[in-house]
């Protein structure tokens, strides 16, 4: 425990210092959802959310309690559409990013 502990700080802390790294942490978030690595995905955005704004902040922004946000990301959470569709969103406005898709081709 204390190492996810540590591991949690040290993300808290980085995120709070770097914006190139947060924002990297969003689209590694976002990314994973995109290949379809859900559990990635939402373990990411988890730990996003934990150390920007965190799960009683976005509750607000979102109109969601923050206990079903919780379990909205974890392990077992299955999140509708809308509701992660709302929750990127807002995310993106706390960060003051738009996030773009493109397309590639090959490899």
């Amino acid at each position: 425990m204390a190492l996810t502990r540590d591991f949690n700080e040290a993300v808290r802390s980085r995120a709070s210092s770097d914006a190139a790294f947060r924002r990297q942490l969003l689209c590694n978030a976002l990314g994973a959802l995109l290949e379809g690595e859900l559990d990635v995905g939402k373990s990411v955005l988890r730990d996003y959310i934990n150390a920007t704004i965190g799960f009683e902040g976005l509750s607000v922004r979102v109109g969601t309690p923050s206990k079903s946000l919780h379990r909205m990301f974890g392990p077992q959470g299955n999140p509708k559409s809308a509701n992660l569709f709302n929750v990127i969103s807002t995310l993106q406005q706390a960060e003051q990013i738009r996030l773009e898709v493109s397309v590639s081709t090959g490899g």
